[in-house]
């Protein structure tokens, strides 16, 4: 990678703040509960603040880099912290939304009273220790040392309630993560073996090391390594199965973390391990491309038979995530700018759909849309939220979604693959039948007998729905401004193609 080196400790600061406040957590536990909630704000927010304070730096065109020198196991395989476009684009994303999902955390749990609370927000600051871990890998071996982590933190959190069902869906996370893990440690030495090193190169480290047969075959082996978390079908299935985690955790899990995390992964993999020429030397990107939308329109369909909410928006996620995959698979400029951007963009509409259904869920008890029925008369800004999350979800104007989609379709037309844009129109519709009548089932219909005693839930679930709403329609009304998300992605990938910034 190219740019001027700043050398700090920030990147590794912004992923220990949170280690070590998790056992500030843990160590306070259940006899002091504001003093916990207050040390998981703190860890949310002093990590925000770290991470912000090298945006100016990479703007700048400058990577900033530290690597502890305890933590080498050799020369060539060692921790190393780098923060460049792409970097510094998922760690702003995953740590701000962190503090929403605290402050909406907190809310939940006090309503529901439940169990187990120290263990739930210590897994949630290590999860997201390790996640900004991930983004600020200057490795393939980093990127694996906190992907790992990701998964086992990961894992209290699935199994929370601890019932029979959760504990069924945790041993199925585990066998599905644990097997993505293996192929990419797999992966990772035979990269290692080829190239002589782990390091992100900016087009790619593996041109030329073996012959084109092995190099594909390689490729299939990290897709099936990071298609884990990157809910790629046929390797999707634990995803909807984790929805018997607490709505916050869905939310982590879906917007945030561990999804994200696996295409993160992908990103690395095409434009930093492969390298753009090298994917277009192979042909790897149109049958990635393929995969990625046969994914898209499968999930859409899986999402239209769900009554249950949570289950619906989890198979909408498996949709979605393809979506950036799709982007990243074109090869193109615009199309890899769609791609990125919607792993900011998915993010802040997914989330903002299960903090509503988890708002949802605990002021009233349903789960299920057809229990629904007039609800948005009785928490209209709830029912709003969805219904603009859903619109950006769907593609529309000034949301979002439709900056991502728009840079997706011309990137499938810069690829000369009209059927790609096709596939987009198609979704875009799935979308909507999947979506709207959600929104039409709350505002048009004659509430259920029983149902008039509801209104909005407490402000500490209410206040982050209203914030990551507002979000949506900033990042489609303002995207171009300075320090948004299409900023950095634009940065990012002037670095994969070559182009100027």
């Amino acid at each position: 990678m190219t740019g001027e080196i700043v050398y700090s400790i920030r990147p590794a600061l912004a992923v220990l703040i949170s280690l070590i406040i998790s056992l500030l957590i843990l160590a306070t536990g259940s006899r002091h509960k504001n003093l916990r909630e207050f040390w998981s704000i703190m860890a949310a927010t002093s990590k925000f603040a770290i991470v912000i304070s090298m945006m100016p730096i990479v703007l700048s065109g400058k990577i900033i880099e530290y690597s502890p020198k305890l933590m080498a196991l050799s020369p060539a395989i060692s921790i190393v912290f780098r923060v460049d476009a792409l970097s510094q684009f998922y760690a702003s994303l995953s740590s701000g939304l962190w503090i929403l999902t605290t402050i909406y955390s907190i809310g939940y749990m006090r309503n529901l009273k439940e169990h187990n609370q120290t263990r739930y927000f210590f897994a949630f600051a290590v999860c997201v220790a390790a996640t900004v871990g991930i983004a600020y890998s200057g490795n393939l071996f980093t990127l694996f040392i906190f992907y790992e982590m990701l998964s086992i933190g990961a894992y209290p959190l699935v199994i929370h309630h601890e019932s029979d069902e959760a504990m069924r869906s945790g041993r199925k996370y585990l066998l599905y993560v644990l097997f993505g893990g293996v192929m990419i440690l797999g992966a990772m030495t035979m990269t290692y073996v080829l190239a002589g090193t782990l390091t992100f190169g900016q087009n790619g480290i593996l041109a030329g090391t073996a012959a084109p047969n092995f190099l594909r075959l390689l490729f299939l082996v990290f897709v099936l390594g990071f298609g884990v978390k990157a809910a790629i079908m046929p390797l999707h299935s634990w995803l909807p199965s984790a929805m018997v985690a607490p709505t916050p955790v869905s939310a982590l899990l879906h917007a945030v973390a561990v999804v994200k995390a696996g295409v993160f992964g992908m990103t690395r993999l095409i434009y930093n391990i492969y390298g753009v020429d090298l994917m277009k030397e192979l042909g790897l990107g149109f049958p990635l491309a393929i995969v990625a939308s046969i994914t898209i329109l499968m999930a859409s369909v899986y999402a239209l038979r769900q009554d249950n909410l949570k289950l619906r928006l989890a198979y909408s996620t498996v949709s979605q995530l393809s979506y950036i995959i799709l982007g990243l698979a074109l090869l193109t400029p615009s199309g890899a700018t769609g791609g990125i951007l919607h792993i900011a963009n998915q993010a802040v509409m997914k989330i903002t759909l299960f903090f509503t259904a988890g708002a949802i869920y605990v002021h009233t008890g349903k789960k299920n849309i057809s229990e629904m029925r007039g609800l948005g008369k009785k928490m209209p800004i709830t029912f709003t939220a969805f219904a603009i999350a859903a619109v950006g979800m769907t593609g529309f104007p000034p949301t979002a979604g439709f900056i991502t989609k728009w840079f997706l379709a011309v990137g499938a037309l810069e690829a000369d693959h009209v059927i790609f844009v096709l596939v987009l129109l198609l979704s875009a519709m799935l979308n909507a039948a999947y979506f709207l009548p959600v929104v039409y089932n709350a505002f048009f219909k004659k509430p259920l007998d029983g149902d008039d005693e509801y209104d909005e839930a407490p402000w500490m679930m209410l206040g982050p729905i209203v914030v990551t709403t507002i979000i949506i329609i900033f990042l489609g009304a303002f995207a171009n401004l300075p320090y948004t998300p299409l900023a950095l992605a634009h940065m990012a990938v002037n670095g994969f193609f070559g182009l100027p910034s």
